[in-house]
């Protein structure tokens, strides 16, 4: 059986190693003001390419949009 995690409510395969940016290029997440969040917790963008992300997490990409 495939294990799975979610990315902003929607079901996604997971593979071991899988990281933030592996998840963000899988998604075709290109824009540069991104803000995720791993089980509830802030993960710094410098950390987008370490950061293993467990089977069965919830994974949420918020956009940040400036304006004035």
């Amino acid at each position: 059986m495939v294990q799975q995690i979610m990315v902003n409510g929607s079901s996604m395969d997971w593979e071991q190693d899988l990281t933030i940016k592996g998840v963000l290029k899988r998604k075709n997440y290109t824009f540069k003001l991104l803000v995720v969040k791993v089980n509830g917790k802030l993960i710094k963008k410098d950390k987008y390419d370490t950061t293993t992300i467990p089977p069965g997490a919830s994974v949420q990409v918020l956009h940040l949009m400036s304006g004035g």
